[in-house]
């Protein structure tokens, strides 16, 4: 029985390469790759592989380490709506985003923390919420912080005041805070992400 050869396209390499992202949230390994897009032989991946990397579809880091050009987990931009009173989105889709690169502007200093309380509350940011904290970045007055303060941490406003700093909820039933010994600036936060429905 002879065996039918299968045609492959780069469309099709990329297609199944993205849905392995999509489910598993990595990217594949040459032999996975291999199994996704049914080959036995390492030189056709690596064919395939010079191939995505040519079309600026993937790249490639200095350790080697393939991944996408562009987050295959973006959103079509479908463009915009009022918030006060409806208007509807236009059909045209205008761009893609990713939000790892809309909210993250340094990946390398920057991680989540999950808020508890409300001491922020008036600034947008409520308990549950998911806030973006990039480390090694100084503060400007009216910036909100991760801060430990005398043993403690805490996000709040970072207010400069002469040579004094006053860190300030965003709800009033909460003082504010001066640092007696010790204040240690983690980072500043950069961006909330909400989810409303799970």
């Amino acid at each position: 029985m002879s065996s039918m050869k299968v045609k492959r396209t780069l469309q099709d390499v990329e297609k199944k390469i993205t849905a392995f992202f999509r489910d598993h949230g990595r990217m594949p390994t040459y032999s996975e790759i291999a199994e996704i897009i049914g080959v036995r032989s390492k030189s056709v991946v690596h064919f395939w592989v010079a191939k995505l990397l040519s079309a600026g579809i993937l790249q490639k880091d200095a350790k080697g380490f393939l991944s996408f050009l562009r987050n295959p987990r973006a959103l079509k931009l479908a463009g915009e709506v009022c918030a006060g009173f409806p208007s509807p989105a236009e059909e045209e889709l205008r761009d893609i985003i990713s939000f790892d690169e809309y909210l993250i502007r340094n990946p390398d200093t920057s991680f989540l923390l999950s808020v508890t309380g409300d001491s922020m509350i008036d600034a947008g940011i409520q308990e549950k919420d998911l806030v973006i904290v990039e480390k090694n970045k100084d503060p400007k007055d009216g910036d909100i912080i991760l801060a430990e303060v005398d043993g403690n941490w805490t996000m709040k406003y970072f207010r400069r005041k002469g040579k004094m700093v006053i860190l300030e909820a965003a709800n009033s039933k909460y003082p504010p805070i001066v640092p007696r010994m010790d204040l240690r600036i983690a980072g500043v936060i950069m961006a909330v992400v909400r989810k409303y429905h799970k």
